[in-house]
């Protein structure tokens, strides 16, 4: 409704029926696009697992100064510190398009099409990029033998 009101106040009101319509569609299409997405790319780095044989997110065990993700004792901190050093080598090992979408959109948490405008290409090339960046990135991963 704030959509229709803000970008069609200008139209008659005969129209507002079918423009909303439209709108909600739009936001339901872009809605579930969203959801495949992220499902897929959750999906690429589910092969990797928890102790307990929970499937995890390693991108969401990473250490983050903002979310508290600190570990406790000296040992917890040196092995999270070399984690991160091999995961940030495995990146640095990505194509450089893979490597900057992937940060971009992962890291900054920037979304499509912002990714697509500063990389000055499509957002299909962006997700393209991104997938193909996770899944080499859990190949060499998983191949180092990092379980996360």
């Amino acid at each position: 409704m704030l959509k229709l009101a803000d970008k069609y106040s200008h139209k008659p009101v005969e129209e507002f029926p079918m423009l909303f319509q439209r709108i909600l569609q739009n936001a339901v299409r872009d809605h579930m696009r969203r959801s495949k997405v992220r499902n897929f790319w959750v999906s690429l780095l589910s092969g990797f697992s928890g102790a307990d044989g929970e499937e995890i997110d390693p991108l969401e065990t990473m250490a983050s100064d903002d979310e508290g993700m600190i570990p406790d004792g000296p040992q917890d901190r040196l092995e999270q510190s070399q984690l991160l050093a091999v995961i940030e080598k495995e990146i640095e090992r990505l194509p450089a398009r893979q490597r900057e979408a992937f940060l971009m959109r992962y890291w900054e948490e920037l979304d499509i099409a912002e990714t697509a405008a500063a990389m000055g290409c499509s957002e299909g090339s962006v997700k393209t990029h991104c997938s193909r960046a996770t899944s080499t990135l859990a190949e060499a991963l998983k191949a180092r033998g990092i379980k996360l």
